[in-house]
């Protein structure tokens, strides 16, 4: 029993680190339509960059994440600013394969700067651990799971009750209609990819301080893909709910099938589910399912 109720704790607070990651996809693919395939990697050079800030350049916490935040800032306005605002009103699969390449771009820029395979933060929460029934739990966890569900709270009243926050929403249903109202398109562009960043870098840092930098930080990406595909493409509350059911199944099915199978199933679970997924229900949970008559 206790095992898993470390299992159940384990897999939410996970879970919902990869619903905030989710969350940076769903935030790019609302606004503008664009699929962003480089999020597992901006998840690492974030995580990486933190590494660089607080270890090799040896600044204070509250310094060295602050400048995290400013570059994901300044990396988000880049991306959208210079590879993707000229392709404004081209074939999607032309976004495609950008965001593609920028994935390959950025893995290989990491390899180069950070040529090692693994690394790790310096303690950034409380080394004590909690004692939650029978389970054992580290703070690690337990502040993820806290700042995921600060942030959640944030962006949902920025989007709700702020005038930028809901310009970007009604970019969502109807760009044309929005810029008809006089409303810089471009700019909702640039700061959905910024806030987008942001989130993908307090996800990698989360990421990272629970288990550590390694390339594994892609794959962190790629199965907040499983979240959003559960979820819904265009659907916060989706993505919100769904990161702890992939983490709940994730960690459970993981703990209890890998004696049974093979020890990598546990990685495995979260594209099962996407296969799944696209089969039974293929908009996701709350997805918006759009018909289009030709």
């Amino acid at each position: 029993m206790s095992e898993l109720l470390q299992y159940i704790i384990t897999g939410i607070t996970v879970g919902m680190v990869y619903s905030l990651i989710a969350l940076s996809f769903v935030l790019i693919w609302k606004s503008s339509g664009v699929a962003n395939l480089a999020l597992g990697q901006m998840v690492l050079v974030f995580s990486w960059f933190t590494y660089g800030m607080l270890v090799q350049a040896g600044l204070p916490l509250w310094l060295g994440l602050g400048l995290v935040v400013l570059f994901s800032l300044g990396m988000g306005w880049l991306i959208e600013r210079a590879a993707l605002r000229p392709l404004i009103a081209q074939p999607i699969l032309s976004l495609i394969a950008v965001t593609l390449g920028m994935a390959f771009f950025i893995e290989g820029l990491v390899s180069f700067i950070w040529p090692r395979s693994v690394a790790a933060l310096p303690r950034i929460f409380p080394e004590d651990v909690i004692h939650i029934g029978t389970a054992v739990v580290s703070q690690e966890y337990l502040w993820a799971a806290g700042i995921s569900l600060l942030l959640f709270a944030v962006l949902s009243f920025y989007f709700k009750y702020s005038r930028m926050g809901i310009a970007m929403r009604a970019t969502a249903d109807d760009q044309l209609a929005v810029q008809a109202c006089g409303v810089p398109v471009t700019r909702i562009f640039s700061r959905s990819w910024m806030f987008a960043a942001v989130l993908a870098a307090v996800g990698g840092v989360l990421m990272a301080s629970i288990g550590g930098i390694t390339h594994g930080l892609v794959e962190t990406g790629l199965k907040s893909f499983s979240v959003v595909i559960l979820g819904g493409l265009n659907s916060f509350l989706g993505a919100i709910l769904a990161g702890p059911i992939i983490g709940l199944a994730e960690n459970v099915g993981g703990g209890y099938l890998t004696p049974l199978t093979w020890p990598g199933v546990k990685e495995v679970i979260p594209f099962i589910i996407i296969v799944i997924v696209m089969f039974v229900k293929p908009y996701g949970l709350f997805g918006e399912e759009r018909i289009e008559r030709i």
